[in-house]
């Protein structure tokens, strides 16, 4: 039996069968429509009615952490059972989830219920990269390895770890104000397609004119990842199946096996992005033993 229950949130937007499976605990974000309207990413399931709601609306929803009330809901069961936690979230760039998960954890050591046990790794990253950091760490854990183990499995997956996203328009960034560094892009045209990473904040890579050419560059740092013995991958859309399903057919001649997994980004990262994102990242295959 595992020692270490590992936790995550819904920005890392594994497959529910996988968590399921893995035993993962999963913590989630809010999507806030208005003053009366806010909903937990979990409970949105109808993927397209949001996005068809997202490009009508003249002013885009906001998103919000998990919290403290929620980690604790979520860390207590597992502490009472005597487990250690592991719990893996979106970069503290981007969001305050980190930061209500430690508030949650020093509560809980306050109130003697063991928050001591607690270790909240920031995964300064999102998405499947984040899915690929827990997958890391969960395989850590169900070998029987300490919590102070499977945090370091943690940071030593992040630092293995490589992951692209191909954006549509730079048009909802804009709007949602988390543009990061990739403002300096704004000043020439909103037409280009602009291709970033996560390292802590929005990084631009590259940008290029059409979606072909992005779609062919993804597809170009796959083989580099490939080349280099990354060869543990994922792959992530929104709202964008047909082209995943393309993308997904070519990494699988690149790697020469099949993805981890393959996901549609939620509602709390797509707001900010809008539909239309493809991604594609990997690790090498040691990580997941």
């Amino acid at each position: 039996m595992p020692h270490v229950a590992v936790v995550t949130d819904t920005t890392a937007n594994l497959p529910r069968e996988m968590t399921a499976q893995l035993d993962l605990t999963v913590v989630p974000l809010y999507v806030i429509f208005g003053p009366d309207r806010t909903e937990r990413e979990s409970d949105i399931t109808d993927y397209k009615a949001f996005f068809e709601e997202l490009r009508g609306a003249e002013s885009l929803p906001s998103t919000s952490q998990p919290s403290i009330g929620d980690f604790m809901g979520a860390y207590e069961p597992l502490l009472a059972e005597g487990l250690e936690i592991v719990s893996i979230h979106i970069s503290s760039g981007l969001s305050g989830t980190c930061h209500s998960a430690a508030q949650a954890a020093e509560q809980l050591a306050r109130d003697g219920k063991g928050g001591e046990r607690i270790r909240v790794v920031d995964s300064s990253t999102v998405a499947g990269a984040l899915g690929l950091v827990v997958l890391g760490a969960s395989a850590a854990a169900r070998s029987g390895a300490t919590g102070e183990e499977v945090e370091a499995r943690a940071h030593a997956t992040r630092a293995e770890l490589k992951m692209w996203f191909a954006v549509d328009t730079l048009e909802f960034f804009k709007r949602s104000g988390r543009i990061g560094a990739a403002s300096a892009w704004i000043g020439s045209t909103l037409r280009i397609k602009p291709i970033l990473t996560v390292e802590r904040e929005l990084t631009p890579v590259e940008r290029v004119r059409t979606s072909s050419r992005a779609f062919e560059r993804l597809v170009d740092y796959a083989r580099q990842r490939h080349e280099s013995g990354a060869d543990a991958w994922a792959a992530q859309h929104i709202f964008a199946g047909e082209q995943a399903h393309r993308l997904v057919e070519r990494c699988c001649e690149v790697f020469g096996c099949e993805p981890v997994f393959v996901s549609e980004i939620g509602p709390v990262v797509g707001t900010h992005t809008g539909p239309g994102v493809l991604g594609v990242g990997s690790i090498p295959s040691r990580m997941l033993e």
